[in-house]
């Protein structure tokens, strides 16, 4: 029987760029809108109407191009939306046409077969040109590449044969820096490949994913240059991960730590990423309520992000040295479930006093944080994770929330998810809250009064030996429930185009 799971990780389309448009394939157009100030005539192809707006994509009955893609005031980020809104276009026209000719059960053809005839009397096109305007920048064709790449992203569990999309599109640059544009291509398609992997990893069920399924996962997909170390529950009681075996302790799947390296000569600066890996999360005995539990199963979606970034750092070979730690645990009911009340000795001997049991993503970082920077002594070190819904509160649904000791490292965080079309917020580390860390019973409590998403990234801070630290709290843009931009329904995958970015800075 063949596995309704989707492949992980997801195959991306490819992006060729060439100096001129290829006969016979189904082409695309990029323009702008008129300015508002600007009087002109209105753009209009084939009788109908352009608008330029931004995403938006409309199908022409006749003339050069079969679609026309929007870039409103042509920013590069507006050629990101561009490209997503165009892959999907093109796919739900494929779509119609195989539905229209072959019906609901057409197949991919097989290797040196005919494919299926299209209601437009041709072979039914797996590869749609685009032609590039003369204005379009490296930047615009990266930020393009990522819509293109992104846009058409599907996650689904079916015993169905998976919908034809496009395969190849191929940009058209009319002999303009070709090879430039070749390089930008190929830089583009590792992110994309970052932010796939992080959403196929977050979008698999959680009746798959238990910790042992992704840590045996990160081991399969981290490439030849990541090694990669799985601890199970028997080492992590010997080495003290008592926040791991805490979190995890109530479920029959035992917990795991994903350790990965990336070691790369030459590397004057070593980055400790920390990923939160939680593969389902009840809440433990503080239960969470129904509505909305399905979607914990991308409460690992910060591990997740690691994974993936430190994959796509090596894959870009940058000379980084790079570790990723990802605690991996599922938080669930049972007689053996940890307790409000209980105190849990952390790696490294420090105790938290435990307040309530849905806070756990805390508690195995700590351990984390705790082990990563003892074992490996990094100049920096980074941790993502879907903290606390009091950040969703903050910052709303697409922006992520930016904690960190050092003004530097902040700056670096920003300044890399700009670059990669990821938008964050500096948060406060306020501390006149920092005495609420303060334990009565224990060292640290988990769960201290005042801002939760405050109090959160300050208890983290007590794990991390005054090393520049930056902690990224993910709650808000880690799922949509929407298309927007380059992102579609189910996890995101933000913050792994982030974290490759900001390695390459610091190289």
């Amino acid at each position: 029987m063949r596995n309704p799971l989707p492949p992980v990780p997801t195959s991306l389309l490819d992006i060729e760029v060439a100096g001129d448009l290829r006969r016979g394939a189904p082409t695309a157009r990029l323009v702008t809108a008129p300015a508002d100030d600007v009087e002109s005539e209105p753009l209009e192809i084939g009788g109908v109407r352009i608008t330029g707006k931004a995403g938006d994509v409309q199908t022409v009955p006749a003339g050069e191009a079969r679609w026309v893609a929007g870039l409103g005031d042509g920013e590069p980020k507006q050629y990101r939306k561009a490209g997503a809104a165009l892959v999907r276009a093109v796919n739900a026209a494929l779509a119609d046409d195989i539905e229209a000719f072959g019906g609901s059960g057409w197949r991919s053809p097989r290797p040196g077969a005919e494919p299926r005839m299209s209601r437009h009397g041709g072979k039914a096109f797996r590869a749609v040109q685009l032609v590039l305007p003369e204005e379009a920048s490296g930047d615009h064709v990266t930020e393009l590449a990522l819509g293109l790449l992104l846009g058409g992203y599907k996650f689904k569990v079916t015993g169905d044969d998976p919908k034809p999309v496009v395969r190849t599109v191929r940009l058209v640059a009319h002999d303009r820096a070709v090879e430039s544009f070749i390089s930008l291509v190929d830089r583009a398609s590792v992110l994309a490949a970052s932010t796939a992997l992080t959403r196929d990893l977050a979008n698999t069920p959680s009746n798959v994913k238990t910790p042992a399924w992704l840590a045996e996962t990160a081991a399969r997909v981290a490439g030849p240059r990541v090694e990669v170390a799985i601890r199970d529950e028997k080492w992590l009681a010997t080495q003290g991960f008592g926040g791991v075996l805490a979190v995890g302790g109530g479920s029959a799947r035992p917990p795991r730590l994903i350790e990965m390296t990336y070691k790369p000569s030459g590397a004057a600066k070593h980055l400790l990423l920390v990923g939160k890996g939680i593969t389902f999360d009840t809440g433990g005995l503080s239960i969470k309520p129904a509505d909305g539990m399905h979607l914990m199963r991308t409460d690992m979606a910060g591990g997740a992000a690691v994974i993936a970034a430190i994959r796509g750092i090596a894959a870009l070979g940058l000379p980084v040295r790079v570790t990723a730690l990802v605690p991996a645990a599922e938080n669930h009911v049972s007689g053996s479930a940890y307790r409000p009340g209980d105190i849990v000795r952390h790696y490294g001997g420090k105790t938290t006093e435990v307040g309530n049991t849905d806070a756990e993503g805390r508690m195995v970082l700590a351990d984390a944080l705790a082990y990563g920077i003892r074992r490996y002594t990094p100049d920096l070190v980074v941790d993502a994770a879907t903290l606390t819904g009091a950040m969703k509160v903050s910052l709303g649904l697409r922006t992520g929330g930016l904690f960190a000791s050092a003004d530097s490292l902040a700056s670096l965080v920003r300044s890399a998810g700009e670059r990669v079309g990821e938008a964050w917020w500096r948060m406060p580390l306020v501390e006149d809250y920092a005495e609420n860390v303060r334990g009565e019973f224990g060292d640290v409590r988990q769960t201290p009064a005042g801002p939760g998403g405050i109090t959160a990234a300050l208890f983290l801070r007590e794990f991390t030996a005054g090393l520049p630290w930056a902690h990224l709290d993910i709650a808000g843009p880690a799922r949509s429930e929407k298309n927007y931009d380059e992102v579609v329904p189910g996890a995101t995958g933000f913050a792994a185009r982030t974290l490759v970015e900001l390695a390459a800075s610091l190289a």
